[in-house]
Formats: C-alpha cells, structure tokens, sequence
C-alpha cells in the first residue's frame, strides 16, 4: 500500500497552514499532508486522489463542512472525518455523527490534541479498510460454516480440517472420507447434512476465497495463482472463477483495484 493521505480543509488559511505545518512535523513524511481552501476545492481533490484522513472545517462559503461530507457520501467516498468548528453546536454535532464523522473539536486546538485525534483516526481508517477488504474476499456461505463448526460432528471438524490443509493439491472425496475412517458416500450425506454444501462446492468455494486474497494482495500470475490453489490449468481455474463470481480473476483484480484508488 502507498502512503496515506491527509486533507485539511479550513478556509482560514492561518488555521490551515498552522494544521498542516503540525502535521508535516508529526508525520516526519509517513504521510501526505494536503489542503484545500473551500469545499470545492476539497471535493475536486477527492477526484484526484485517494484521501484517507479528512479534517474539515464547518463553517466555509459556498460549501459547508457537512455539505462537502454529504456530496462525498453521495459519490461513494468514504474517508474517516475530524470535524473542526469554531464554536459548539447541537445541530451540527447532530448531523456530523449521522454523516459518520469519528471526532468532532473545538478551536482553539492544542497541537497534542490534534495529533491525538488523528492518531486515533487512522486506528479507525485502518480498521475500515480491513473490514472493506474481508467483504471483497469472504465467501457468506464459508463464513456460516465456520460459525456452526463448534456444532459439526467431530468427522466433519477433521475433514474440514484436513481438506483445508490440502487445497493446493488435488484431492478427493474418498481420501478425505478415508482420513476420518467412513465410507465415501456415508461421509458425502454427512458432509451435505453438517455445511449446507456438497464436498465438491465447499472445496472450490474455498479454494477462490484463497485466489481473491492473493489477487488482492500479490502481483502472482493468473496461472500461478491457479496453480497456487490446487487447479491444473488456468483455464479451468478462470471458467469456474467467472462461474462463482460473475467476472474473470483479471477483471476481478483490476475492478477492486479501480475501487482502491477512487474511493
């Protein structure tokens, strides 16, 4: 991942300069630090570039504060906000937290406290991120079987167990159902009864719950990644990934990729 980015927006351009000069120090270059004078500004550079972090002030002509966070939701952006205002109001605090802001501050700000609440933002951001990335990659019905195991018969925990060590090569029914000492189409029935899905699914749904985190997260080829989770060919690997997921793995990596940059 790049460097994360930080706007400020305040059309006092004292009380911006000053935020981001403390910022700068702070982050010794871990982060970029940007600014905008006004609310379009601010919003003509959510287009431009991925903002992580934003500090925003309320009161600004043109677009106000909440004006600029309700045209970036609109859009589908979705950066962690400190609210910065000049004086306190109930309304604006009202609406900041139903627009998700994390941190709403009062000026006059301490340098201490600023870096506090943007510390603690990116705590946030990153736990955002996490979360958006497991909804990209986990399969809803892996994730119920998972639930439900402490539940599962103890052949099945173990065949779970097993096949789960063994997805990057091929592997069958009868081995796994061997491996827990019953017979083959016992174990199939039971298999069924137990996940809410045939062995055959289970192993492929697992299998490109597998090759969704290594698109995301390595630069592997298709062919290694085919490879990588127990299939032969690509192509075969590349048939069954449209099947279960409505695209090819590249369109697939490049989408969620595209999303990266633009939200």
């Amino acid at each position: 991942m790049g460097t994360k980015t930080i706007l400020i927006v305040d059309d006092e351009q004292t009380t911006r300069q000053g935020l981001k000069k403390t910022l700068e120090i702070w982050s010794a270059g871990k982060y970029e630090i940007m600014s905008a004078a006004d609310g379009p500004e601010a919003y003509e550079l959510f287009s431009k570039t991925k903002i992580h972090l934003l500090i925003t002030d309320i009161c600004m002509p043109e677009m106000d504060g909440l004006k600029l966070l309700q045209n970036l939701k609109i859009k589908g952006y979705k950066p962690v906000v400190i609210i910065v205002s000049g004086h306190p109001n109930f309304d604006y605090a009202q609406e900041a937290i139903r627009l998700g802001v994390i941190n709403y501050l009062l000026k006059p700000i301490s340098k201490q406290k600023m870096i506090e609440a943007v510390e603690q933002a990116l705590e946030t951001e990153v736990s955002i991120e996490r979360v958006d990335f497991m909804e990209k990659v986990v399969d809803q019905k892996l994730m119920k079987i998972d639930r439900r195991n402490d539940h599962s018969k103890f052949a099945i925990k173990e065949a779970l167990t097993y096949v789960n060590n063994n997805l990057n090569r091929q592997i069958t029914l009868k081995e796994v159902a061997d491996s827990v000492y019953l017979n083959a189409s016992y174990f199939s029935v039971l298999f069924k009864e137990q996940t809410s899905l045939t062995f055959s699914e289970y192993i492929t749904r697992k299998r490109l719950q597998i090759a969704k985190t290594l698109l995301l997260t390595t630069d592997s080829q298709i062919e290694e990644i085919a490879l990588e989770v127990g299939y032969q060919t690509s192509k075969y690997f590349i048939k069954l990934f449209k099947d279960y997921e409505g695209i090819t793995p590249s369109k697939y990596r490049k989408m969620v990729n595209a999303e990266e940059i633009q939200i």
